[in-house]
């Protein structure tokens, strides 16, 4: 499955549950760890889990081979990795301390709501 489709996959299964705040970043070349990182606020721990579940659970259909699911127990942060694709599901809190997406953002990388369902 292309990244474009894998990235399309991650960012409807986030979407159809309701995940907030959903933002996408392309840090190929810049990491030797994946090539697109996804963010996403759930609004509970509850909905942390939905959502990880969710994008783990459609990404296997599709036939993709899940790296790994972690912080699903939890439901503070969870993050599903899907090699080329690492998905990061967090509380409005958690996501707000760690500001992670800040770290690989700098004004173009990130990929608008249109451009992601086009891709």
């Amino acid at each position: 499955m292309e990244l474009k489709q894998v990235v399309k996959l991650c960012d409807q299964a986030l979407d159809a549950m309701k995940a907030e705040n959903i933002v996408v970043i392309d840090v190929t070349g810049r990491s030797s760890m994946s090539d697109v990182l996804v963010f996403a606020t759930g609004t509970s721990t509850r909905h942390v889990k939905a959502l990880a579940h969710a994008v783990n659970s459609d990404a296997k259909k599709a036939g993709l081979d899940s790296l790994g699911l972690e912080g699903a127990d939890e439901g503070q942060w969870a993050l599903v990795d899907l090699g080329d694709v690492v998905v990061h599901i967090m509380l409005p809190d958690v996501r707000a301390f760690y500001q992670l997406e800040r770290l690989w953002e700098s004004g173009d990388e990130a990929l608008p709501e249109a451009q992601r369902s086009q891709a």
